[in-house]
């Protein structure tokens, strides 16, 4: 097997953003001690990471020339159908790695299992040699994991391996209208969350556990189930919708609240939102979609499949 390019993801440590944002460490240790946080823990963890790294690359570069890519520049990066990627970080690296990809498989890579649970990292760095590019595809087991995707009507796509959000960026009220099925209706809401199999343990169990509690706490039924079924299969061919905080009046309605999406059966907002509203996924704020009055959102299953290594 010729191996052509192996990629590892990498992100900064806390230690590095904060020095970042205040110049030197001297200054970053000043700011947590001030907060009354212990500094340590921050060169603990930061040391942990950067000899994962080294013990990563090292051990990869032992098959192949590796590219060492910070996950700020993922979105931008041209990915070619040969490449293997590895992930050193946390689960939320891998997921916004995943996204962006084609074919190529992913392997998460856990650089400190006593700080992180890590679904989606099954590697470390006691059974790196499992990994070796050379028969990975082989000999591992690969599972595939259904993605989100939203088309808006001025052609821009986004992904999401495990969940969207529609809504303003700011806390106020969020304006649109909703398409679902035959039903449409006009709402106000604190926004949407549209999540995945794979998501469906994160942003989505946190609304709907949040909502049957407070079922419960104005009801004398002790009996309001969660979600049936949750967690929800990683490959599941269907989306689940939720809007949170839904506000009825003489404009707005709260019959359409939730709802699963599947190929036949797409979900449609249409934005009433003059500024500030946006979609983004997987909770990274920073990379997202305006989504402004006039513009008309589809969120659909997606055509592609993420691809995760795992034992």
């Amino acid at each position: 097997m010729k191996i052509k390019r192996l990629l590892l993801v990498v992100r900064e440590t806390r230690l590095e953003e904060l020095t970042r944002r205040y110049n030197t460490i001297q200054q970053a240790r000043f700011y947590i001690e001030h907060l009354g946080e212990d500094f340590s823990d921050y060169l603990k963890e930061h040391d942990l990471y950067k000899k994962a790294l080294v013990k990563t690359q090292d051990f990869l570069e032992t098959f192949s020339r590796v590219v060492i890519l910070d996950r700020n520049f993922v979105s931008r990066f041209v990915f070619e159908p040969d490449d293997l990627v590895y992930v050193l970080g946390q689960d939320g690296l891998v997921a916004n790695t995943l996204k962006y990809l084609d074919s190529q498989p992913v392997a998460g890579i856990n650089p400190d299992p006593h700080r992180y649970a890590g679904a989606l990292l099954p590697f470390n760095l006691n059974n790196l040699n499992l990994l070796d590019p050379r028969g990975m595809k082989e000999k591992l087991l690969v599972k595939d994991v259904t993605l989100g995707q939203v088309s808006l009507k001025d052609g821009q796509t986004l992904f999401a391996v495990n969940d969207f959000f529609i809504g303003q960026q700011t806390h106020v009220s969020s304006r649109y209208e909703i398409r679902f099925g035959n039903r449409v209706e006009r709402q106000s809401s604190s926004g949407i969350i549209i999540s995945t199999g794979l998501g469906s343990t994160g942003w989505l169990k946190s609304v709907v556990t949040g909502a049957s509690h407070l079922m419960r706490g104005v009801s004398d039924s002790k009996e309001i189930p969660l979600l049936d079924g949750m967690p929800l299969p990683w490959d599941n061919e269907e989306l689940i919708f939720a809007v949170r905080e839904p506000y009825e009046s003489a404009v707005t309605g709260t019959d359409i609240i939730f709802g699963k999406i599947n190929n036949k059966q797409p979900l449609e907002i249409a934005s009433f939102m003059p500024e500030r509203g946006v979609i983004f996924s997987d909770g990274v704020e920073s990379d997202f979609l305006s989504f402004n009055a006039g513009m008309v959102a589809k969120i659909s299953v997606a055509e592609k499949k993420g691809h995760l290594v795992s034992i």
